[in-house]
């Protein structure tokens, strides 16, 4: 998490952030969660290859320890993956009071004081908001009708917000960025954050495209493409699941850039996203990008970027320090969408009459003056006049 600056920059105060607020110590911290596949967590981490076997061996027993609830899970959202390790119902109500049932139960069972979800599922197929979304009673009702509105995803927000747990998406996909989600935390005072995890290809353009947007460089297009071959690879291979990552992974580059506002800079910009799967590369993600820049007079520039990547090296971490915020926000009375958080997401949850933040560094700083601000500290505006006056 870095450091935090407080006050003036002559007062030499910078204290690590895990210091300056009360954050849940990792060795508090107990882990579970639902899988569609019955391999305890050693297995699976074996499987998956991310870690070298020495590495992995040190933390064996603790592992091997964990095994994975039955998980709700509905083919027609994921058509890629299928599994064993899956819960029936008699309808989706059943199925959430399932979830709730398994919330109860860790809790209990590892004497837990306070509990975190979230949801790192597979992205599920691209949905849109209708009347089942709209009010805790419309989708109250949904669930009972086993209405095809409501996903996997849903399912677990409804249980995790209705026990009032703090509840982050780190996929794309529609889950708890609806009015009935947003009702029922407010009842709960859970707190939330999402959407989608932003670790590889848009974090490179959350950094890059407001160097080139302050320096009013135009761009006429930008082409990004992916290649992986984990499981979240064979996901995305569906054009259904591709497409609810692709409107997640787009949408950075219109609020950046304001093409309403430099019509003549990025009002005409081009620009496109693939990912394909390839099993060869696993783990290891590869993201290459063009971009066709035009300077003064009219000149065009090209910028190019490939970044190699490990996918779960990146994503892991901010998995852990979402879940830590998520907990201190609870813990501090804050409920209902945490725009603070920000930092970590493509797809930003914020409030519907404000447009989200994806600049990267206005990110940072709104997640650093939230922490001031909890700990009683002056905001930083970064004017600075007080040295020179």
């Amino acid at each position: 998490m870095g450091t935090i600056r407080l006050g003036k920059r002559t007062e030499s105060r910078t204290p690590r952030i895990k210091d300056f607020v009360p954050l849940a110590s990792l060795d508090d911290i107990v882990f579970g969660g639902w899988d569609i596949f019955e391999a305890d967590c050693y297995s699976a981490a074996r499987t998956a290859g991310v870690l070298e076997p020495a590495q992995l061996e040190q933390v064996r027993g603790e592992l091997e320890a964990i095994r994975p609830m039955p998980a709700v899970f509905d083919q027609r959202y994921v058509k890629r993956l299928q599994g064993p390790n899956v819960k029936k119902g008699k309808s989706k109500r059943d199925l959430a009071e399932q979830v709730v049932a398994d919330i109860r139960a860790f809790k209990a069972k590892h004497g837990c004081d306070r509990l975190v979800m979230v949801w790192c599922g597979s992205t599920e197929v691209y949905m849109q908001q209708t009347a089942a979304h709209a009010t805790v009673a419309s989708f109250e009702k949904a669930l009972d009708e086993s209405d095809d509105a409501i996903p996997s995803s849903m399912i677990y927000a409804y249980a995790a917000i209705r026990e009032g747990l703090p509840f982050a998406n780190a996929a794309p996909n529609l889950t708890a960025d609806i009015p009935a989600m947003l009702e029922l935390a407010a009842r709960t005072k859970a707190p939330l954050a999402g959407n989608d995890m932003k670790t590889g290809q848009t974090l490179i353009k959350t950094i890059i495209a407001p160097g080139l947007k302050a320096r009013l460089l135009g761009v006429r297009g930008w082409y990004s493409t992916n290649i992986l071959g984990n499981r979240d690879g064979e996901v995305l291979d569906d054009p259904e699941s591709f497409k609810t990552k692709e409107e997640s992974k787009k949408s950075a580059l219109d609020y950046i850039f304001q093409p309403q506002l430099y019509p003549e800079l990025y009002k005409d910009l081009c620009h496109v996203v693939r990912i394909n799967y390839y099993p060869p590369r696993g783990d290891n993600k590869e993201g290459w990008d063009n971009i066709d820049i035009v300077g003064w007079l009219g000149y065009p520039m090209q910028l190019k970027i490939n970044f190699l990547c490990r996918d779960s090296i990146l994503a892991a971490p901010i998995v852990l320090d979402s879940a830590l915020f998520l907990d201190l926000a609870k813990r501090a009375g804050m409920s209902g969408i945490q725009e603070w958080l920000s930092f970590y997401y493509k797809a930003p949850m914020h409030a519907p009459e404000l447009y989200p933040e994806h600049d990267l560094f206005i990110q940072l700083m709104k997640l650093k003056n939230t922490l001031r601000y909890m700990q009683g500290e002056e905001l930083i505006t970064h004017l600075g006049r007080e040295y020179y006056d």
